[in-house]
């Protein structure tokens, strides 16, 4: 069973015409499995909540005009302009078979380590991770303990993540040494960058210097010239 839980009726209209649907609250979708996909629709307010709860990684107790499916959302459509749900597509699961997902990294702890006590920040370069698992051990996110950092020259990695019981990564090829978070010094960057500013400004005069040279060789030759002849 699944916290998250929508009802889904069956519709009919396909194409442009699932523009209707839309205009009168309700969010068309299709749910894959086995057989040919269920055309469905639900209402907008309820879809929206039990996405926003569940998102890539948690499974949804569909009922289907009345037959219970474990699903997991597999796609969301939104419209780009407006910014609103446009279509979802559901995949159905078995809650005996394992699997793959897509979880959330959380990275807890980096207030306590060495390196934020130094000023440091910590900056996450890998948002989500592919699992696999049985749908009851789908985490909600997968947590990855910052308290351990101390310099820049520190990090967290892949080989950092401790894998829930039962959860495994859904790609074996994965570099251990992949980056999730990085350590820097705000501080140290902001100065390279008004130093890397200076430099350019220094040579952006000289350039114009140059130049400024140059042109006034160019405006003196005609003028030794006048006076040999």
């Amino acid at each position: 069973m699944s916290e998250d839980k929508l009802s889904l009726a069956k519709r009919e209209l396909t194409g442009k015409k699932v523009k209707s649907l839309r205009e009168q609250g309700l969010i068309p979708s299709v749910v894959f499995g086995e057989g040919d996909p269920i055309l469905t629709q639900s209402a907008y307010n309820e879809t929206e909540k039990v996405l926003l709860s569940a998102g890539y990684h948690s499974p949804v107790d569909l009922d289907i005009a009345g037959k219970k499916q474990l699903a997991l959302v597999k796609t969301v459509h939104i419209n780009p302009v407006k910014r609103t749900i446009e279509n979802v597509e559901f995949q159905a699961i078995n809650a005996n078979e394992v699997v793959e997902a897509t979880a959330p990294i959380e990275i807890i702890n980096f207030e306590q380590s060495d390196a934020n006590k130094a000023h440091l920040t910590l900056l996450q370069v890998m948002e989500e991770i592919d699992v696999k698992a049985k749908p009851a051990d789908l985490p909600e996110a997968i947590i990855v303990d910052a308290s351990g950092l101390k310099t820049i020259e520190d990090g967290l990695t892949i080989a950092d993540i401790k894998l829930p019981k039962g959860v495994e990564l859904a790609d074996k090829e994965l570099d251990p040494e992949q980056p999730i978070a990085n350590v820097y010094d705000p501080a140290l960057e902001a100065a390279q960058r008004e130093a890397e500013a200076e430099a350019d400004k220094a040579a952006e005069e000289a350039r114009a210097a140059e130049a400024e040279a140059a042109a006034a060789e160019g405006e003196a030759a005609p003028a030794e010239e006048e006076k040999a002849e």
